[in-house]
């Protein structure tokens, strides 16, 4: 198990790749940026899905702040290639299938019972109601979500591990503590 995290560490940096481009540099990506990081469990997940739609509802509470948003999830290019169109999202999403830079930030899964969680087991619900559908598993069934926001200088200013596989900071949240 990683180390948590703690607000006034410095991010870790990181090479990722979205479903649209390859090898990018966290910290050359960024530059002088403000960033906000929402790690999910994978794109086949209702919740998850739930959860990416409220961002991109809300993504201008972000863009007021200038802030650039990246959702981390543990599908793969290939996953997700046929199934978004790059236009659609206003945020990166961040391709992360062996889950190296999940465990840079300590964001571990949980346990069957964090799994199962009432309030987890409430959010799928949810996301079903509001037509969310399973897709394809991947990665860690029991990953716990997390968010953080990072300053331009890299400095982590908030950070937040979720309980249960539904307990992910709401966009308003997250926008309240920005600054």
């Amino acid at each position: 198990m990683s180390t948590s995290l703690k607000v006034g560490d410095k991010a870790p940096n990181f090479q990722f790749d979205t479903p649209w481009t390859s090898s990018q540099d966290f910290y050359e990506t960024i530059q002088h940026q403000d960033a906000i990081f929402v790690f999910l469990r994978y794109y086949g997940c209702p919740v998850c899905q739930m959860e990416m739609a409220n961002l991109k509802r809300d993504i201008e509470l972000f863009n007021q702040k200038g802030a650039r948003v990246f959702v981390f999830l543990q599908s793969s290019t290939a996953t997700l290639i046929p199934l978004l169109k790059e236009g659609d999202w206003p945020f990166d999403i961040v391709c992360d299938p062996k889950g190296t830079i999940f465990q840079l930030y300590a964001v571990e899964p949980g346990g069957i019972m964090k799994y199962l969680h009432p309030a987890g087991l409430i959010a799928s619900i949810k996301a079903i109601c509001q037509g969310f559908v399973h897709k394809k598993f991947e990665g860690k069934e029991t990953q716990l979500p997390a968010a953080f926001i990072i300053k331009s200088d890299k400095t982590i200013t908030y950070k937040y591990y979720g309980k249960n596989i539904g307990d992910v900071p709401k966009t308003s949240d997250l926008a309240d503590n920005f600054d």
